[in-house]
């Protein structure tokens, strides 16, 4: 990847997250954070994605509420960035703080079993 793209990969990820926290009004849209994003080689397309907090639920809405905001986001980030072409945005879940989490409480019950089973045995 080229210093260009990585600057606009940063920017990209660092205005969509101010725009969904300080500027959406959104109530859908609760608790998300940017994790990354993926921006075309010639610019114009960017994949970002987001992780949920809470629910399935919640994501359901939280997606829908984003994907609704793709034109507010996308002209937000045409005042923000100034780039001759702004790129179409869409919005993709990334599971991996999900993932994350979960392989933390499998540790943490595999910590607890290996300490009840010293103390028992």
């Amino acid at each position: 990847m080229t210093h260009r793209a990585d600057r606009l990969r940063a920017a990209v990820i660092e205005e969509v997250a101010d725009i969904i926290k300080h500027r959406l009004k959104d109530p859908r849209v609760g608790f998300v954070s940017v994790t990354d994003a993926e921006i075309s080689a010639d610019g114009r397309q960017a994949r970002v994605f987001v992780s949920v907090l809470g629910d399935s639920a919640a994501l359901a809405q939280a997606m829908q509420g984003l994907t609704s905001a793709t034109g507010f986001v996308r002209s937000e980030l045409a005042s923000r960035l100034r780039l001759r072409f702004t790129p179409e945005v869409s919005f993709h879940h990334d599971p991996s703080i999900e993932r994350g989490a979960r392989i933390q409480r499998i540790l943490v019950d595999i910590r607890q079993e290996g300490q009840a089973e010293d103390e028992g045995g």
